[in-house]
């Protein structure tokens, strides 16, 4: 009777589950050809779908893998172009993986609220991405801990969570030493937030080549990765009773306020200041002169640590041995219109 059933209806996942003596879960994750299923489950559940002659819908399949997977994205960033960038990233490894995105916003730069997370959790979302800076904020991190929630941290490194990022030292130390090779020997840095360790490390970076060329001569001066911050640092700079001939700040948006307020001043980039940015956001091309920066791939950090939470959603709570939890990508100096030599070497 049961088999008439079926045969009139079709057989559906939910049949090949009971014949399997499984999950709706464990079948769709074995069609997936996810790593994390036994092989005995998998050849049991293999078994069923040949004995059943089950055929997967892929619509159907589709939604069930939207059901099982299904993630939330809090993010809280001043820098529309770095959000839109990585939410384009988001967004499209999550269609290409069918997975469902539960988006949470901090107002005004700020992280979420603690009953705002919490109702996310509450919503059933099986992982979590942390957008910069949120991966180093402790109260998100608690309450995800506490949830028992695989995370992946986009922009920093986390020992306790999956982790995607540059190595910003080094490219900060890169564009630096672009800067001298040029003949700027008078430099001044934009530190971004001062909460956020990338921060520091492009700082560190910065100071490193400093040290390494010597006789160069530096101002150091606090933004907060925001366009406003940029507009006050770059006063700052220029105000100075010689001012540096190159300036490098620790994002686009602030090197662009640098552009804005040479501009201002009636000088002219490159020829009268050399300005440098780090991110290579949309901000880097849509003023004039177009920024010589630092391409952090913004789009591929948000794509590889979706990918990399979905494979260890999918592993269940052992994720296999060895999986690969911590990433570095590849950052390039790109070099345009910003930067040239400074004036006085002709």
């Amino acid at each position: 009777m049961a088999q008439t059933a079926r045969r009139t209806r079709g057989v559906t996942i939910i049949d090949v589950a009971k014949h399997a003596g499984v999950s709706p879960m464990t079948v769709s994750r074995v069609i997936n050809a996810d790593a994390g299923v036994r092989d005995q489950t998998r050849e049991r559940v293999n078994e069923a779908i040949r004995e059943l002659n089950y055929k997967p819908n892929m619509m159907a399949r589709s939604l069930v893998t939207s059901r099982e997977i299904r993630i939330g994205v809090i993010y809280s960033n001043p820098s529309a172009a770095f959000m839109s960038d990585f939410l384009g990233g988001v967004f499209e490894e999550a269609s290409d993986r069918a997975a469902q995105l539960i988006l949470l916003k901090g107002k005004d730069g700020k992280p979420p609220t603690r009953d705002a997370i919490e109702g996310l959790i509450a919503s059933g979302v099986g992982g979590v991405v942390l957008a910069p800076p949120l991966g180093e904020v402790p109260l998100i991190r608690q309450l995800l801990r506490e949830a028992n929630l695989p995370v992946a941290v986009v922009g920093g490194a986390a020992r306790d969570a999956i982790s995607v990022r540059i190595d910003n030292r080094r490219a900060s130390y890169d564009m630096t030493r672009h800067l001298i090779d040029l003949g700027h020997r008078r430099l001044g840095f934009i530190i971004g937030n001062p909460d956020q360790s990338a921060s520091a490390e492009r700082l560190s970076g910065f100071h490193a080549a400093v040290r390494e060329a010597g006789t160069v001569e530096t101002q150091v001066v606090q933004g907060d990765f925001s366009y406003a911050s940029g507009l006050v640092a770059g006063e700052q700079l220029l105000d100075a009773r010689t001012p540096p001939t190159a300036i490098f700040a620790s994002n686009d948006d602030m090197a662009a306020a640098v552009v804005s307020v040479a501009h201002r001043r009636h000088l002219d980039v490159p020829a009268d200041l050399t300005v440098a940015g780090f991110d290579d956001t949309t901000a880097a091309v849509t003023l004039w002169p177009p920024l010589t920066t630092i391409r952090q791939p913004v789009l591929e950090l948000a794509a590889e640590a979706l990918q990399l939470l979905i494979r260890e959603m999918r592993a269940g709570p052992a994720p296999a041995k060895g999986a690969r939890r911590s990433r570095v990508l590849k950052h390039v100096l790109v070099e345009r219109e910003s930067t040239a030599p400074p004036a006085e070497s002709g």
